[in-house]
């Protein structure tokens, strides 16, 4: 390497490294709103619509990052006012979590905001997409620990479609690669969580989110 190429290298590394690959993956970005009722902080989550992807998760507000967005944050705020009607002058953002690469392949921003309380009062939930709203005392989360499950996930190079045919999805002897990726590999264990609240189940992607929020509320408590 030259060193004028070694320069321009150095030049263009990041200033605040982030996630390798992104544009690859599903971008999303979420908002955590807060409300606080009777002195007390809640979680504001919604119950997705039937008919829509995922139907029936509760998850927070939130969605696709779209290329409109300036920020990811942007993303977060957006979809709070389309599906629950809250604008973004009734929510204080207070902060970020960390960045979490699901190993579905979606990458999520989450922020964490202050919702006033009168905008709560006076959502406008969009039936389309959101069947219900759900408000849990975040100290709930605090007395009550997730059930945790493990799952595994595999790599498949191939797989069999309705006719029994196989479809090969990655080329491991035309690339001359160790039988064992011939077949399914990896088979990587993941911890799934889950919170069950008044019928309601609550896990995936939501629950690790609030998992990490708590960690660093109790972390902060008084």
């Amino acid at each position: 390497m030259k060193k004028n190429n070694l320069k321009q290298l150095i030049a263009n590394l990041p200033e605040t490294p982030g996630v390798l690959g992104r544009k690859r993956f599903f971008n999303s970005a979420v908002l955590i709103p807060l409300v606080k009722i009777k002195g007390e902080y809640h979680l504001l989550l919604q119950k997705r619509a039937a008919h829509i992807r995922q139907g029936g998760d509760i998850c927070f507000p939130g969605g696709k990052y779209e290329e409109t967005d300036e920020t990811f944050l942007d993303t977060a705020l957006r979809e709070t006012y389309e599906e629950l009607g809250i604008k973004k002058e009734d929510i204080k953002i207070l902060g970020q979590l960390d960045t979490y690469v699901a190993p579905i392949g979606t990458v999520i921003d989450s922020f964490v905001g202050r919702v006033k309380k009168k905008a709560y009062l006076n959502m406008k939930i969009d039936k389309n997409e959101v069947e219900k709203t759900i408000l849990i005392p975040l100290e709930f989360f605090k007395k009550h620990k997730p059930l945790e499950y493990t799952v595994a996930h595999e790599i498949h190079p191939f797989k069999f479609d309705e006719n029994g045919e196989k479809n090969i999805l990655f080329p491991v002897e035309e690339l001359g690669l160790p039988d064992t990726y011939k077949k399914p590999w990896g088979n990587k264990k993941h911890k799934i969580w889950v919170y069950k609240y008044k019928g309601e189940v609550i896990w995936g992607i939501t629950s690790v989110i609030i998992r990490d929020l708590i960690e660093k509320y109790e972390d902060n408590d008084e």
